[in-house]
């Protein structure tokens, strides 16, 4: 074979790998899902406590939704949940009202104006 149809069919199959690559990527990014919410999450907090990280899991396993109307518990037990945040409005008491503010003493000014 010569050497220059060698330098071409390389060039081919270097493309083609490329384009394999490339096409793996694309689609293993949408299949990351839970795994890539926590490492963007992860990238801006760094350290995710065990209360955040059980409350992050509980929003994504019961509120999102993917296009076919389902979240992940639904698809996992069969049948929907009742409603997240009914449930949390139930069990999690409301915060009481904020204290009143105290009115504001006048300033007090040091200086006295002086007739120019």
């Amino acid at each position: 074979m010569p050497i220059q149809a060698l330098g071409t069919q390389r060039a081919e199959i270097e493309q083609v790998a490329s384009d394999c690559a490339n096409l793996f990527q694309r689609s293993s990014s949408a299949v990351e899902g839970r795994n890539g919410q926590l490492s963007l999450f992860h990238h801006g907090c760094h350290r995710l406590s065990a209360r955040k990280l059980s409350a992050l899991t509980a929003v994504h396993n019961f509120y999102i939704r993917r296009a076919d109307q389902t979240t992940a518990a639904e698809r996992f037990f069969g049948r929907a949940p009742p409603p997240l945040f009914e449930q949390l409005l139930e069990r999690v008491p409301l915060p009481p009202r904020p204290r009143r503010r105290r009115a504001r003493a006048p300033k007090v000014s040091y200086l006295s104006p002086m007739a120019a």
